[in-house]
């Protein structure tokens, strides 16, 4: 599982390392690591030109003393100071013994230079670049430099993501001891390039921020028939989706169902006849919910319109995953007094419409957005969009780390619906099905995508070759 922390726990962390070291030396461990991952990423040190933007934190520290390492091995290294007054006076002495120097042009040295480390702001910064900054960080990404973010890229906010004025974009950053929340959300992760963690023996908690599956964790999660299974215990999963105008997301959401480990997949809805030409295994009914059979777990909502079957599914005993049209008007009380599991899975308009706030406030605070559903519907949310995340009530807030931008497609969250639900019926948690449904449907984008645009039923049909995939603990 990769972990990220706050701010304030990764603060109390360092300062009880502190304690038991030797002044300086943390920022020593820091400053070797980030000029370590400096020289791997030039491949060359010797004759290059680096630029060193130097806040008045600790991070300017970090990236003075990183300087003055490179420095010694040849680069020739040039800091840019934006409070000279309060520039880190050790770190600025080392960089001047070690031969670099304090610029007296900014933009020229930038023009040249082989790489930019970002010291301006550290993980407290989240208000957006100062107005001095911004010159700087524009003729920065304006270069052909390599842009290198130290810990955290200046600008975007550590614990939430989000990012609330200019900020630098980095092709890189090499962050201390422990991920933060902002290196894994959307919009700042778009900031961070390629993250690179470094260890510098920091103690931290059990219980993090955010978390974020990998193959490892997908592996020991999977659901696995055992020799004595039949379709019934592996789990039926019932849907209840499409309409006259919309049959096509009634086959999407069953292809989705189908590959989700359940043993059974019961359809509920008029596009029965659609979905029996495609999928000839599913078990179809033209009444209501209550007389379809018994199911494990419900997945109601994709294009449905304004058709009937959410409220009756609602007051059944089993999980249920709500989605597109069920979700339009949803009742908070009514799904407060659920007994069984519920997940929540809007896009980013449709959260927005839940929480009664503008969609750009939902996009720009997406943490903070996933986090009032689940407490307002005291229910488990999977909140699509470019990051992807799961929250519930308690426990960290769960980060999806795959996917490709070709997944913006029309039917796209119909499937992940389907499967979702599916992995809902075989008895997973809730929290763990939406992050299992999530990492799987962005593994079979990838599948199927392969770099050019893609259907989301050539999503659905990926499934498999994506189930294979995350069920070996250590891809090649």
């Amino acid at each position: 599982m990769r972990t990220a922390y706050d701010v304030d726990t990764v603060r109390a962390a360092e300062r009880e390392l502190m304690t038991h070291l030797p002044p300086g030396t943390l920022m020593q461990r820091a400053a070797a690591a980030l000029a370590a991952a400096c020289a791997n990423m030039l491949g060359r040190v010797y004759g290059t030109r680096i630029v060193l933007l130097v806040g008045s934190g600790d991070n300017g520290g970090d990236a003075l003393y990183a300087g003055a390492r490179l420095a010694r091995r040849g680069a020739g290294v040039s800091a840019v100071l934006l409070s000279p007054d309060r520039a880190h006076p050790e770190g600025l002495a080392a960089l001047e013994r070690a031969g670099g120097r304090v610029a007296d042009d900014p933009f020229e040295v930038l023009a040249a230079a082989d790489l930019v480390l970002d010291g301006i702001i550290g993980i407290g910064g989240g208000g957006g670049l100062r107005p001095d900054a911004v010159p700087l960080a524009r003729a920065a990404r304006g270069s052909n430099a390599l842009v290198v973010a130290v810990d955290l890229p200046s600008g975007v906010d550590a614990d939430t993501g989000e990012v609330r004025g200019e900020a630098l974009r980095a092709d890189a950053t090499v962050t201390f001891g422990a991920y933060k929340p902002g290196l894994l959300i959307d919009p700042a992760r778009e900031y961070a390039g390629v993250v690179h963690i470094v260890p510098i023996g920091l103690d931290l908690p059990s219980v993090p921020a955010v978390e974020a599956l990998q193959h490892a964790d997908m592996a020991d999660l999977l659901p696995t028939p055992a020799a004595e299974s039949d379709k019934y215990r592996r789990g039926v999963v019932g849907v209840v989706a499409g309409s006259a105008r919309y049959p096509g997301a009634a086959v999407l959401a069953v292809a989705g169902a189908l590959r989700g480990g359940a043993g059974a997949v019961r359809y509920v809805g008029p596009g029965g006849d659609a979905v029996i030409a495609r999928f000839p295994e599913t078990l179809v009914s033209d009444g209501s919910p209550a007389r379809a059979g018994r199911v494990q777990a419900w997945v109601v909502g994709p294009g449905l319109g304004d058709g009937p079957g959410v409220e009756e599914v609602l007051a059944s005993d089993v999980p249920v995953l709500v989605d597109a049209d069920g979700l339009h008007g949803l009742d908070p009380e009514v799904v407060r007094a659920r007994s069984a599991a519920t997940l929540l899975t809007p896009h980013a308009g449709e959260a927005a419409a839940l929480l009664g706030v503008a969609r750009e406030e939902v996009e720009a605070g997406r943490l903070a957005a996933a986090r009032a559903l689940a407490s307002r519907y005291a229910a488990t949310v999977l909140l699509k969009g470019s990051t992807t995340l799961v929250a519930d009530a308690e426990g960290p807030v769960r980060v999806n780390p795959t996917g490709t931008p070709w997944l913006a497609t029309a039917g796209s969250g119909d499937v992940l619906s389907g499967l979702t639900g599916s992995l809902l019926a075989t008895g997973l948690p809730a929290r763990d099905a939406g992050a299992m449904g999530a990492y799987l449907h962005g593994l079979a984008g990838r599948h199927a995508a392969q770099g050019a645009p893609v259907t989301a039923y050539g999503v659905a049909e990926a499934l498999p070759t994506a189930w294979q995939d995350a069920a070996r603990p250590n891809p090649q």
